[in-house]
């Protein structure tokens, strides 16, 4: 039976946020990572957000914190790409900066969608029907 969506506690409202906070912070750490120690930087800057994806999924048991690192890590990655108007930018035009970009966002929303989903509440067996 579908159930109304209730906001969340205070509790988890703060997780969730702290959580977007990380990815925000992983998403820095991977963007001055990748292009130092390139290929191995870039492979090290992809598995550590998904990893913190994951992790966090995981944390809250639910989809919903894969998901609130996922978008702390997309909106810091895309404010870092835009050049500033003293010409100065993070990323370079090279395949390594679109790598990161592109793969970055394809491996959150896949780590993002492992997470745990809601289950109704009983037992593991099938529902009748």
């Amino acid at each position: 039976m579908a159930q109304p969506l209730r906001p969340p506690s205070p509790g988890r409202a703060a997780a969730l946020l702290g959580l977007l906070v990380l990815g925000a912070l992983v998403g820095v750490a991977g963007a001055l990572v990748q292009p130092a120690w390139f290929p191995g930087g870039l492979l090290l800057a992809l598995a550590g957000e998904a990893g913190t994806v994951l992790g966090a999924a995981r944390l809250t048991r639910s989809r919903s914190g894969g998901i609130a690192v996922a978008a702390g890590w997309m909106i810091t990655v895309v404010l870092l790409t835009v050049s500033r108007p003293e010409g100065d930018f993070l990323f370079a035009a090279g395949s390594g900066s679109y790598l990161f970009l592109l793969g970055g966002i394809a491996v959150a929303v896949i780590c993002a969608t492992f997470g745990p989903g809601k289950q109704p509440d009983g037992g593991p067996a099938r529902l009748r029907k």
